[in-house]
């Protein structure tokens, strides 16, 4: 009797941690996704080329529990932030080690790679007025904005301006430039367009400006003392400054999406083909397509670009100040950056990588092609605790990928009407923020312009299947979606493909589950067999 009274209280007893210990994984099955989406807060600071982008991200994953803080402070500032610790992350248009005015930014010691995040044209939004009435069409060649942004041509109706524009009276105004007081990458980016094609215009200015000569790239805009330019900082600044009804005659450097924002248009720019763009989202892809990009995944400046070959895409539809930005991330646990803090910028990178991309045109962007999304994917593993399980890119719904590895919004761009080419009366469309609001011509006969969305006009036609990414980006498997799909579903923040810890626990819970049905009844029909329970 005692035998089996032991025996059966042994069996209670595996009964009952048998039951324990399935109940126990059941509660670290179900709970697993609550810790997954526990998130901690991370920060960064710089580009305000970037920040509408950036702002409408981080609001869009908050619904994921996902907190990212940014500072628009300029692309310098935040670079120095990450050098110094102070921030997670940076946001800049160009890379550590330009050599800016004798001073070299040097690269941080902290581990550190550059990351793509999204592409965008560099605008001149401004504000003029021809017999009270806004003009929205204006037109500017490269050796005109350059003359502007010197100080060689001073009125709006100087002869150059004038050519750019037939069909408009310019009126006898002053031109008021209006640049960043602040270090910044939308400065570099025009300043690395302006030493590029007029070196020699350039050069002289920044020797008028107190700089050595060549001048080269600089985030710091020099002024010339009395020279008739206004400074302002940020982003906000300048765009803030040349919309105020007051400052009739301003015009501004300033990424495309402020200028929708304010409701202000931009100067359609001369591209090498002769043609009038302004920088939408396909004009800025096709434009990309000349980009070369560091692919030396060893080397500090992987990824970094190359705009020569933008500057002089002879596309038809290039707009030609077309770039992108990057992020600066961090590689090491050090600074204060953890790995539950790399947890959480992994996942922020890979829904903007992906499902971020989707509200690039909207904002005032373009979406990156699929070789810098795949580059910039391996990048983000890089960073100390991210979640590396894998992305099928294809479901990315990218509005530029395409099942031959051809950029889609590129190959599908509308090319521009004949208006718009260079001599032709030109267009009276509106642009940017003004883009329904026609301008009536005051000389010639202007046509209103309407852009193709088949790609080509009756006056211009061209193939554009053989169209390839700016650094020879590979087909993506198993299909791509075209622009009209590209309105999906949201991304699972972090993403999570294939077979991993949580299935596995749910299988074993299963049967643990199933053995606290089935065993009890097993067990006690063998022990009353034994006469180790009275019926």
């Amino acid at each position: 009797m005692m035998r089996q009274r032991f025996s059966f209280v042994k069996s209670r007893r595996g009964l009952t941690t048998f039951m324990t210990l399935g109940l126990s994984i059941l509660v670290m099955t179900i709970g697993s996704p609550a810790q997954a989406a526990s998130y901690v807060p991370v920060s960064g600071a710089g580009s305000t080329w970037s920040q509408v982008a950036l702002d409408q991200w981080r609001r869009n994953v908050v619904q994921y529990g996902i907190k990212v803080n940014y500072a628009g402070t300029g692309s310098s500032d935040g670079r120095n932030q990450f050098r110094n610790g102070t921030v997670d992350f940076a946001v800049s248009e160009i890379p550590y080690g330009l050599k800016d005015g004798g001073v070299v930014d040097s690269p941080p010691s902290r581990g550190y790679a550059y990351m793509p995040i999204v592409a965008g044209g560099t605008s001149f939004m401004y504000n003029l007025v021809i017999g009270g009435k806004r003009v929205t069409n204006l037109r500017l060649s490269g050796p005109t904005l350059a003359g502007i942004f010197t100080g060689n041509i001073k009125n709006w109706n100087d002869p150059k301006v004038a050519a750019d524009n037939p069909s408009l009276a310019l009126p006898a105004r002053k031109i008021v430039p209006v640049v960043r007081s602040d270090g910044s990458g939308t400065t570099a980016q025009f300043t690395t367009w302006l030493s590029s094609k007029y070196s020699s215009l350039w050069n002289a200015y920044c020797v008028k400006a107190g700089r050595n000569s060549p001048c080269g790239v600089t985030s710091n805009y020099p002024v010339v003392p009395g020279g008739g330019f206004t400074a302002q900082s940020g982003s906000l600044g300048v765009s803030g400054y040349v919309s105020q009804s007051a400052n009739v005659g301003t015009i501004t450097y300033v990424e495309y999406a402020y200028a929708l924002n304010t409701g202000f248009p931009v100067a359609k720019v001369l591209n090498k083909a002769g043609y009038y763009t302004e920088p939408t989202a396909s004009n800025v892809a096709v434009g990309l397509l000349g980009a070369t990009v560091n692919n030396d995944s060893k080397s500090s400046a992987y990824l970094t670009q190359q705009l020569g070959g933008v500057y002089n895409n002879s596309d038809k539809r290039t707009y030609p100040l077309s770039s992108y930005s990057y992020m600066v991330i961090p590689t090491r646990q050090e600074f204060g950056f953890s790995s539950d803090k790399g947890y959480t910028l992994g996942a922020f990178a890979y829904y903007f990588l992906c499902q971020g991309q989707q509200q690039a045109d909207v904002l005032g962007y373009s979406a990156l092609p699929i070789n810098l999304v795949k580059a910039g994917l391996e990048q983000v593993k890089k960073i100390p605790g991210v979640d590396v399980k894998s992305v099928n890119i294809a479901k990315c719904n990218n509005p530029t990928f395409s099942s031959t590895g051809a950029n889609l919004l590129a190959k599908n761009a509308p090319y521009p009407p004949a208006c718009d080419k260079q001599g032709a009366a030109q267009c009276t469309t509106g642009t940017g923020g003004q883009r329904n609001t026609s301008t009536a011509v005051t000389k010639g006969s202007g046509s209103t312009g309407t852009s193709s969305t088949t790609g080509s006009t009756t006056t211009d036609t061209a193939t554009t299947s053989g169209a390839v990414d700016p650094a020879g980006g590979t087909a993506v498997q198993g299909g791509g979606l075209t622009g009209e799909q590209s309105q999906a579903t949201a991304l699972t923040v972090p993403p999570s493909t294939g077979w991993g810890i949580e299935q596995t626990s749910v299988i074993v819970a299963g049967i643990f589950l199933l053995g606290l049905v089935i065993a009890p009844p097993l067990v006690a029909r063998r022990l009353r067999r034994r006469g180790g329970l009275t019926p």
